[in-house]
């Protein structure tokens, strides 16, 4: 998985804590699939659709489609992830 540019300013202190960025990244991933999935977005097509592929596969395209949200900024969850995270790891 790669990382979130870094040289947006906002992820420079979350370089040296990259097990914890990729975690908090992938919640994030998720919560959008899941948040997408309830949109309607990932159900088959009522014509000229994938059939059975389409049904087994679409959870697959619709978590990659997260992922590429939250690559390009998502909503903020990440960072609010990753801070909960780091405290964690410190107590």
């Amino acid at each position: 998985m790669d990382i979130i540019d870094v040289s947006s300013g906002g992820y420079t202190k979350m370089l040296t804590d990259r097990p914890l960025l990729e975690a908090a990244q992938k919640l994030e991933a998720t919560f959008l699939a899941e948040m997408l999935k309830s949109a309607g977005f990932g159900t088959s097509r009522e014509s000229f659709g994938g059939g059975a592929g389409e049904d087994q596969f679409g959870s697959f395209l619709l978590q990659e489609q997260a992922m590429q949200m939250v690559k390009a900024g998502g909503f903020g969850l990440t960072e609010t992830l990753f801070d909960a995270l780091k405290e964690k790891e410190n107590e």
